[in-house]
């Protein structure tokens, strides 16, 4: 009762190995489902010149010719196609006629209105209005006519949806008599010769075409065919696998990237030889051997039974990789992997088991108890086969030391998750669940659930290839210890931390796309076709409303990649800016460092409002948002929008600047950095101080190389009374002259400042290339004339000294 839906690449939707697990679900063939749910197509842009538009009133007259109701899940998937490409061609009458109604009325527009009663008018001009407006009344017209058939067919279809909808859901829980019982057996003996004699007409097709082959003409390309399709699907598929696996491990590098790949490689290719294979024995078989209706639809069904095999078994041979335990994917032991090997032939013959009664009783037409019978089988067969899975999986030594896998870490002891237990947990449940159903009599419900569960697996563990691929390819290609990363970095100067932050948003954004899919998957009832999941991902990606704001998937990944390259580009212009243009300026380093930060800020401001552009956020609803955080602002927000602008003025009008020597307060130091917020000043000990933007617009603040960046050295020295004034003064300034780092001009200079207890007072004065370098200068030239007085035999001024008096002698 399930595996019928004919496989289907997905184009531009999915990876292949998507593609073919989505489109490999079957479906069950005796019970009524609900039709897929058709989307509303978005109105078509005009066609082009050459494609006929269609008319109206056909595609009216067609829509009235189409029956209201169907019979069968075939018959009214059908109906609704047919319902589904009036909508199309209705779409394109509005999209076309829309932009012709639009000219007119421009044309209407410059001719002005129609003048009053009584009122002259040129009779050209009353002519071409009088034209203009039959024709936009007759273009109204059939935008009219065509929004009426929009509207009808997408009625029709969905009362078809809702009558297979209720349908599906009256037989899905109705009762059948017991299996258990004799009442369940004995209508099945009463059917059987109505069953037997319509087997008869597909029987005799077969023999006919068995016959027809096995004439001498049609004998050896029949045998021929088949023996090169039986050796392509087994030598061929192995042969094929191998290669694949010596070239990854030849021309990928070492790491989880080539795992991942390997196995979507490995299903990829199984797929195609065995695709290859049935082409072109199918295509034989239609050649030489003479199929009626009944066996035709069989032997048509029967490559998508073949591909469902090759999906299955290659998929597990690629996760389990028994042969190759150091390339396996997931992290599970040895012993349970060989447990493992023999059920992905299982779960594709069990499935094929199931698939070829299923199939015949539908092209046949049987009875309702064979109906019966084969959603007992179905659900039994599945329920024992999910079963076993679940006893090999909770066998011993299921959760011992994991092997280590290529590109990993050693090998860890590993415990079973929590979620994995739960999740076995719930799949028990429901396999009880589906016994007991079936047992009961309800064997619709209960072999739906069966082939839920086997569906929910199989796009479990294809989509856990997707995840991890699109994990590893993000952090093999973006991630900083990557060759692709290093290049970044060297081009582009992207700190490795960036790198592998963008790396991780970047894979989620790739599994949270593929969870999407999965989910749609997932959702639709006994498995989901191709066309289906391109169906609902276009009524989701035609927009979500949430409030009055449209949400559209397109335009958040227009955004994103707005973003990105904006932010790329910003990044290269400001590395264009900083290493060619600035420094054949003759601005100095602090201005073009300020500079080039405003720009950062002016282009970040630019490449944010292009992402909300993209994403339909207007600069009406920015204006919006910023008036409601307007009142944030005036409590929480104020010291932060405060220092911004302090930050902004700071970079326009530079009182300070980078490299300045400032002093603010009791903090003294060189600006390092100007911030949005705060600027940061390294002290002399090499600790820097983050001061807010608004203490320098609304303090004080000494700047000490704003307008003249040489420094000053003060040197005041007493000495005696006695002291040769003209000898202290000519060793002092030769001191000055002599240092290296003291200019010449300003010329150093010595006063004698006056007495001061009794010591004569000398003031040195000499300047330097810059404040930073004063101190040491000023310790090395006392240095120098301490040692020039002492040579010279300069006395220097001592000490006062204080002689305390004797202390009295203490009481007795």
């Amino acid at each position: 009762m399930i595996w019928s839906r004919r496989p289907a690449a997905l184009a531009a939707a999915f990876l292949l190995l998507l593609a073919l697990g989505v489109g490999l679900h079957p479906s069950h063939a005796q019970t009524p489902q609900p039709a897929a749910t058709p989307a509303t197509p978005a109105p078509a842009p005009a066609p082009a010149p050459a494609e006929p538009l269609p008319d109206v009133g056909t595609l009216r007259s067609d829509f009235e010719k189409l029956p209201e109701a169907a019979v069968g899940a075939d018959a009214v998937r059908a109906l609704q196609a047919r319902y589904g490409a009036l909508i199309v061609g209705a779409n394109k009458v509005i999209a076309a006629r829309t932009g012709q109604l639009k000219d007119l009325n421009a044309r209407l527009g410059e001719l002005g209105p129609a003048p009053a009663a009584g009122a002259s008018e040129d009779p050209d001009i009353t002519r071409q209005r009088q034209t203009l407006t039959r024709e936009r009344n007759g273009v109204d017209a059939d935008i009219r006519l065509a929004r009426l058939v929009v509207v009808d067919a997408q009625q029709r279809s969905d009362d078809l949806r809702n009558r297979q909808r209720d349908l599906f859901e009256a037989q899905l829980t109705g009762r059948a008599p017991s299996p258990l019982g004799s009442v369940f057996w004995q209508q099945l003996a009463d059917a059987w010769p109505d069953d037997q004699a319509r087997l008869w007409p597909l029987i005799d097709e077969l023999r006919m075409a068995l016959q027809r082959m096995g004439q001498p003409g049609h004998i050896g390309p029949v045998l021929l065919a088949l023996a090169l399709a039986v050796l392509a699907m087994t030598v061929g598929d192995l042969a094929a696998e191998h290669g694949m696996a010596r070239l990854a491990q030849r021309l990928l590098p070492r790491g989880r990237l080539r795992r991942s790949l390997l196995v979507i490689a490995i299903v990829t290719v199984n797929l195609v030889v065995v695709a290859l294979a049935m082409r072109g024995l199918l295509h034989t078989l239609r050649a030489h051997a003479a199929f009626g209706p009944l066996s035709s639809k069989l032997v048509a069904l029967a490559d998508d039974s073949v591909l469902f095999i090759a999906f299955v078994t290659g998929l597990g041979r690629a996760l389990l990789a028994n042969r190759r335990p150091s390339w396996r994917l997931p992290r599970i032991p040895d012993a349970l992997a060989l447990r493992l090997n023999p059920y992905p032939w299982l779960f594709a013959l069990v499935g094929v088991l199931v698939w070829i009664p299923t199939q015949i009783s539908e092209i046949v037409g049987a009875s309702l108890a064979a109906v019966h019978l084969v959603q007992t089988v179905t659900a039994l067969a599945l329920a024992l086969l999910i079963l076993g899975a679940l006893l090999r999986l909770n066998g011993p030594h299921a959760a011992a030391q994991t092997p280590a896998a290529e590109g990993d870490a050693a090998p860890a002891e590993t415990a079973r998750p929590l979620w994995v237990g739960l999740a076995m947990g719930s799949v028990a449940l429901a396999l009880v669940g589906v016994i007991v159903l079936t047992v009961a009599g309800y064997m619709t419900i209960g072999s739906l659930l069966a082939a839920q569960l086997a569906w929910t697996g199989l796009v479990g563990v294809t989509f856990y290839v997707l995840f991890k691929f699109a994990d590893d390819l993000c952090m093999a290609v973006v991630a900083s210890r990557s060759d692709f990363g290093q290049r970044l970095q060297r081009g582009f100067g992207f700190a490795p931390a960036t790198l592998d932050q963008a790396a991780v948003v970047l894979s989620a954004l790739a599994r949270l796309v593929l969870f999407f899919y999965m989910v749609i998957a997932l959702l639709a009832p006994l498995g989901t076709r191709p066309d289906e999941v391109l169906e609902q991902t276009g009524r989701i990606g035609s927009g979500l409303k949430i409030g009055e704001f449209q949400l559209v998937p397109a335009a958040i990944f227009s955004a994103l990649a707005v973003l990105v390259g904006g932010f790329v580009a910003l990044r290269v212009f400001q590395r264009w800016l900083r290493e060619r243009y600035l420094p054949t300026t003759t601005m100095e380093p602090g201005m073009q460092s300020s500079l080039a930060t405003l720009l950062n800020y002016v282009g970040v401001v630019l490449v944010v409002a292009a992402g909300l552009s993209a994403l339909g956020i207007g600069v009406n609803r920015i204006a919006w948002i910023a008036s409601a955080l307007s009142v944030g602002i005036g409590f929480g927000l104020q010291a932060i929008v405060q220092n911004f602008i302090s930050g902004l003025i700071l970079l326009a009008e530079r009182p300070v600047k980078v490299g300045d020597w400032v002093v603010l307060g009791t903090t003294e130091g060189d600006i390092k950095r100007i911030n949005v917020r705060a600027t940061e000043i390294q002290l002399g000990d090499r600790s820097t101080v983050i001061v807010p933007n608004s203490e320098f617009i609304t303090k004080t603040v000494r700047n000490m190389t704003l307008s003249n960046a040489e420094g000053r050295v003060l040197i005041r020295l007493p000495m005696p009374l006695a002291t040769d004034a003209p000898k202290v003064r000519e060793i002092m300034l030769a001191a000055c002259a002599a240092h290296p780092k003291v200019l010449p001009t300003p010329a150093p200079s010595l006063s004698l400042e006056g007495v001061e207890t009794g010591m004569l007072v000398f003031q040195a004065i000499c300047y330097v290339d810059g404040p930073r370098t004063a101190g040491g200068v000023r310790s090395d030239l006392l240095f120098a004339m301490l040692d020039a007085f002492r040579q010279a035999g300069v006395e220097m001024a001592a000490p006062p000294t204080v002689v305390m008096p004797p202390l009295p002698p203490a009481p007795v």
